[in-house]
């Protein structure tokens, strides 16, 4: 049954992407007491039932292609993995009395039941659940990015809420400018100590915003310790971030590492289905009467900024009660109309524009092709894709052909390294830069 699993996993791999399958698919275990069929074992309960919803058809019919009479079955391993460090868990009564008692800082408006789940932040939506199940047992940090306005803050207080709900454990949630200034008035006020109590004793950090700490020596110093002390006696950390780990400027490296070390979860941008099923949730929350018509105006015109959306829908609620106007589409129109946008870079117009440019084909953009006449523009095109669209990392890759994210971030950093050295080619880059963002204002 081991043989047969690694046959099939290549296959698995091919269907759902290298991140999934890491995540997902590479921590199940072939039962090997099991000869009649096979069985594999999952870390938890909530992992086997993710892996059973999502990829139990796929594994079936991989393995029908190679043993049409084998059938599998899924179950929880009776006992969590141990951890990196194999370290104990330390209890938290280790902690002085006076560092046992916190305010948590969480809001408790954010919860997993009011998240509003779609393509855009699945994942990282299922990693949060994960956590909030089962703290520092399998993905520690989860490091959760993407762009403003997108529901980070929203997951990271679920994960806090959850946590206090359901396990009794301590929880901090913090922003990194909080941090931050703590820290200050602690080496101020010569209250280090009490400080690293604070932060070093409790069962899960959670840190929004953490890219802030870049470029302060003495703060990142400070997290570092922070940080080791509380992995190596397994003590869950989550942060947030608006970029990926490689992509934080001034973050000193042995930082960046340790944000990698656990579970990367990245969301994008929610389409306008999502976008409306948000505005709904909102406007239920809220006792607003949203017309249909209403809510597709807004999610088709607003950006990618989930908070800036729901804005709009309390300031049109606002202004209708005011004013006696009804709340309808044509008022909708009329209070946001210097507001609201249209998106008019696309990643579509990018590759037209750059291909154009280099006489190159779209098509060979998306390619695998390697060569300089093809690696130069299609990097050119995926930093103007970082800079003048909205789209994440993982968006990118796959308008490219299904490249992985470090591929763009490869690029995107390639590209700047250029325009700060004044290589001869970052002309080209700044005419395209130019053109692109002259579209947009005609637009």
């Amino acid at each position: 049954m081991e043989q047969l699993w690694r046959q099939i996993c290549p296959q698995i791999r091919e269907a759902i992407g290298e991140d999934e399958f890491q995540v997902w698919v590479r921590p199940l275990r072939v039962d090997p007491f099991v000869s009649s069929r096979l069985v594999l074992v999952a870390p938890n309960k909530f992992f086997r039932d993710w892996v059973q919803e999502k990829y139990s058809s796929l594994i079936q019919e991989a393995l029908q292609g190679i043993d049409n009479a084998t059938n599998f079955k899924l179950v929880v391993s009776p006992q969590p993995p141990l951890p990196r460090s194999g370290r104990a868990v330390l209890p938290t009564t280790d902690a002085p009395a006076e560092a046992r008692i916190y305010r948590t800082n969480l809001n408790i408006r954010h919860t997993f039941d009011n998240f509003v789940v779609g393509k855009y932040n699945q994942f990282s939506h299922a990693a949060s659940q994960a956590v909030a199940h089962e703290p520092a047992q399998h993905y520690n940090p989860l490091f959760i990015y993407g762009g403003t306005g997108l529901g980070k803050t929203h997951l990271i207080n679920a994960i806090g809420n959850h946590i206090v709900e359901h396990s009794g454990l301590t929880v901090y949630y913090v922003s990194s400018e909080v941090f931050t200034n703590e820290l200050i008035s602690a080496i101020r006020f010569k209250s280090l100590n009490e400080f690293r109590e604070k932060y070093r004793y409790v069962d899960t950090l959670l840190v929004d915003d953490i890219q802030f700490i870049a470029g302060r020596e003495a703060i990142q110093e400070e997290f570092f310790h922070t940080f080791n002390t509380l992995y190596e006696s397994r003590r869950q950390i989550v942060m947030t971030s608006d970029m990926f780990p490689k992509e934080i400027p001034g973050l000193e490296d042995r930082l960046r590492s340790r944000f990698e070390w656990g579970l990367i979860a990245d969301m994008s941008i929610p389409d306008d289905e999502t976008k409306v099923a948000i505005l709904q949730k909102k406007a239920e929350e809220e006792h607003i009467p949203l017309p249909k018509d209403v809510a597709f105006f807004l999610a088709s015109h607003s950006g990618s900024n989930i908070r800036a959306l729901e804005g709009y829908l309390v300031r049109l609620s606002a202004y209708a009660s005011f004013t006696g106007r009804t709340f309808n589409l044509e008022l909708a129109q009329d209070v946001l109309k210097d507001l609201v946008r249209v998106p008019l870079v696309s990643l579509d117009s990018v590759q037209k524009e750059v291909s154009d440019y280099f006489r190159v084909t779209i098509k060979g953009l998306c390619s695998p092709k390697k060569s300089q006449a093809i690696a130069w523009p299609r990097q050119v095109a995926m930093y103007l894709c970082r800079k003048l669209t909205n789209a994440s990392l993982k968006e990118i890759g796959q308008a490219f052909g299904g490249k992985d994210h470090s591929t763009v971030v490869h690029a995107v950093n390639k590209i700047r390294s250029c325009l700060e050295s004044g290589d001869s080619r970052s002309g080209e880059i700044l005419t395209l830069d130019q053109r692109l963002t002259k579209q947009s204002s005609r637009g």
